[in-house]
């Protein structure tokens, strides 16, 4: 996907005239940048949140570097569950594409996508595997077309502010799960943060000097694997006190975090889902703006 268009390339995608397109960016409908040349560029990130705030349809979304029909169809997050959950067992990834894209086309937040549509569709997968009913190359070949579907989706996100709060994350030794962390570096910047996914497998040491050189305004733990409870403790515990020590909020979150485990962390918050975490960062981030 291209991250600036010409005006002519937008154009047709919508199936409008260049002179309809340029009067909209003239009337700050679709922001551009100039190129050295002065010449118009349109942002694709601007491009489709005209697309979803007008609800216009895409004549050839192909221009825009979409799957073919993309924003033709009007699917429901229970009914992309079922289409989204075979695409992905047939490792189809532009189907996935279309699907996911059309989703957001339509107006649906990250934190729905990502809690009511792919959290459920894995969950079925690995059902599905643990059962004998899924090789495995079929379940990580799933994973690693919506990690790429997902990068490729913040390219449509707007841009977010140089000033806004800084947000990081990663998970810890063992946890190998980047999808998850991904997931909310994506719901963060939906809302207005600079967030920063640091990576998986990281010590606790390295993050504790993440926090103290960059002195993030959030920091987020995804624990999706825990190999050994004790040493996560251990780990974690280090890592808040000094989040603690620099008044940054840390937020837990994972599938790995029993009632039992959590009682033996210290954290701000611990989310069950997405949608949480969006609420709690938009009030997170409310307070920053006073």
């Amino acid at each position: 996907m291209e991250t600036r268009l010409s005006p002519a390339q937008v154009a047709r995608a919508l199936g409008v005239s260049e002179s309809s397109l340029k009067r909209w960016c003239d009337q700050g409908l679709i922001p551009i940048v100039r190129t050295v040349g002065g010449h118009r560029k349109l942002p694709i990130a601007s491009v489709l949140a005209f697309v979803r705030e007008r609800g216009k349809t895409l004549v050839e979304p192909e221009l825009l570097g979409l799957p073919a029909v993309t924003g033709r169809s009007s699917v429901t997050l229970d009914r992309a569950v079922e289409t989204l959950t075979g695409i992905l067992q047939k490792s189809e990834p532009d189907q996935a594409r279309r699907v996911v894209f059309d989703l957001y086309l339509a107006g649906h937040g990250l934190a729905a996508i990502c809690d009511q549509v792919l959290a459920v569709i894995f969950q079925r997968l690995g059902i599905a595997w643990e059962c004998g009913e899924l090789e495995i190359y079929r379940e990580r070949r799933a994973c690693e077309i919506v990690y790429r579907l997902l990068n490729e989706l913040s390219l449509a996100l707007p841009p977010v502010a140089l000033t806004a709060p800084l947000a990081l994350g990663a998970t810890l030794p063992s946890d190998y799960y980047q999808l998850p962390s991904t997931m909310v570096e994506l719901v963060l910047r939906e809302q207005g943060w600079q967030a920063r996914s640091l990576g998986c497998n990281l010590p606790a040491s390295t993050l504790i000097a993440a926090l103290r050189e960059q002195r993030p305004k959030l920091f987020w733990l995804s624990a999706s694997q825990i190999s050994d409870p004790s040493a996560f403790v251990s780990e974690f515990n280090q890592l808040a006190e000094t989040a603690q020590a620099l008044k940054i909020p840390i937020i837990l979150g994972g599938r790995a975090l029993t009632p039992e485990l959590r009682q033996q962390l210290v954290f701000t918050a611990c989310c069950e889902n997405l949608r949480e975490l969006q609420n709690l960062s938009l009030t997170l981030l409310q307070s920053e703006k006073k």
